[in-house]
C-alpha cells in the first residue's frame, strides 16, 4: 500500500513539474464560463477535517467525491468485520457495481457522438488555434507517462528489489500491449498474473494479492493525467491556483486514484472532483476529452506495468 501511494504521488508531482516547464495551455486565453466564478482553494487543514460526511447520501447527491471515498471505505471496513451478513452485503455492493460498470460502458459507447459535438462548438468558438495546445497537452502527457515507466520504475527496481529492469521490461511488453489494446486494468488482470507468475516468476500467493490491489487503487498513469491537466486547464483560463492549489492537486489526485475504477476513461470524471477542490471550471475538461483515447490506452499499460513492478519488489 506504502509502495502504491509513493509511487502514484511521485506520479502527480512529475506531471505538474512538467507541465509547468512547458507551459501547457498557456497563452490560449479562453474566456471563463458564464457561471463559473473563481473561489480560492480551500486549505489543506479544511480539506482534512472535511472529508468524513456527516450524511453519505448529501455526499454523493452533490457529487463530493472526497466524503464518498472515505464512506466507502469504511463501510467496506464495516462489512469485512461482519462476518456472514457482512458478506451478503458484500456480494449485493458488488452486483450492484457491476450493473454500475455496464452503465458506464453504455454512456462510453455514445460519447465519441458527444465529444464531436463538444469540439465542434469549441472550435466554432475559439478557432483552430487550440490545436497546437492540445497537441502540447497530448506529447507533455505521454513524455511524463514515459518518465514514470523508464525512470521511477527502474528506479525502484534497482535501488529496493536488486533487479535489473531491462528483463522486466522485455517481459512485460505483452502484457502491456495488451493492457494499451483495451484501456483497462481491470479486464488485464488475467493476462497481467500470468505475466508477472509466468514470466517474471513471483509467487502466486504474492501475485494474486498484490496485482488485484494493484488494479484498485494503483492509478499512476491517472494521476499523471490529472496533474497536467489541472495546469492545462488553469493556463487555458488565465487562472493561479499558487502553491496551495498544487498541494492540493497532489493529495487529491493520489486519493482520486484509489477510488477509480479499473474501467476506460474513468480518470475524467475523478479530474472532475480535482477541479472542484482547486476552485477551476469542470468546464475546462471539454477541451481534453476529444485526445484522451488515446492517452488512456497509454496511461493503463503504465498501471499495469507499476502492479507488476511492486509484485517483483
Amino acid at each position: 500500500l506504502l509502495l502504491y501511494i509513493v509511487t502514484t504521488g511521485i506520479a502527480v508531482v512529475l506531471g505538474l513539474l512538467f507541465a509547468s516547464l512547458f507551459h501547457v495551455g498557456r497563452g490560449l486565453s479562453l474566456p471563463k464560463p458564464v457561471e463559473f466564478v473563481m473561489q480560492p482553494p480551500p486549505a489543506l487543514t479544511s480539506i482534512l477535517t472535511n472529508i468524513f460526511p456527516q450524511n453519505p447520501f448529501k455526499a454523493l447527491a452533490q457529487g463530493n467525491m472526497l466524503q464518498v471515498i472515505v464512506f466507502a471505505l469504511l463501510l467496506g471496513i464495516a462489512i469485512a468485520a461482519s462476518g456472514e451478513k457482512g458478506k451478503r452485503v458484500g456480494k449485493a455492493f458488488g452486483a450492484l457495481n457491476e450493473v454500475l460498470l455496464k452503465l458506464v460502458m453504455m454512456i462510453m459507447r455514445l460519447a465519441p457522438y458527444g465529444v464531436f459535438f463538444l469540439l465542434a462548438a469549441l472550435f466554432a468558438r475559439v478557432g483552430f488555434r487550440v490545436i497546437g495546445h492540445l497537441l502540447g497537452y497530448f506529447f507533455v502527457v505521454l513524455l511524463v507517462l514515459a518518465v514514470q515507466l523508464i525512470a521511477t520504475y527502474s528506479t525502484i527496481l534497482v535501488v529496493i528489489g536488486r533487479l535489473s529492469p531491462l528483463p522486466f521490461y522485455r517481459k512485460m511488453y505483452a502484457a502491456m500491449l495488451f493492457a494499451f489494446s483495451i484501456s483497462s486494468s481491470n479486464a488485464s488482470i488475467p493476462v497481467v498474473l500470468r505475466t508477472v507468475e509466468f514470466r517474471l516468476g513471483v509467487k502466486n500467493s504474492v501475485a494474486s494479492f498484490v496485482i488485484p490491489l494493484g488494479a484498485t487503487i494503483n492509478m499512476d498513469g491517472t494521476a499523471i493525467m490529472q496533474g497536467v491537466a489541472t495546469v492545462f486547464i488553469a493556463h487555458a483560463y488565465n487562472l493561479n491556483m499558487g502553491w496551495g492549489g498544487y498541494f492540493i492537486v497532489i493529495g487529491m489526485a493520489t486519493l482520486a486514484s484509489i477510488g477509480t475504477a479499473g474501467v476506460p476513461g474513468v480518470g475524467l470524471i475523478t479530474l472532475a472532483m480535482v477541479l472542484q477542490q482547486v476552485g477551476l471550471p469542470v468546464a475546462g475538461i471539454a477541451l481534453i476529452i476529444g485526445v484522451d483515447r488515446l492517452l488512456d490506452m497509454t496511461r493503463t499499460a503504465v498501471n499495469i506495468a507499476g502492479d507488476s513492478m511492486i509484485a517483483c519488489i
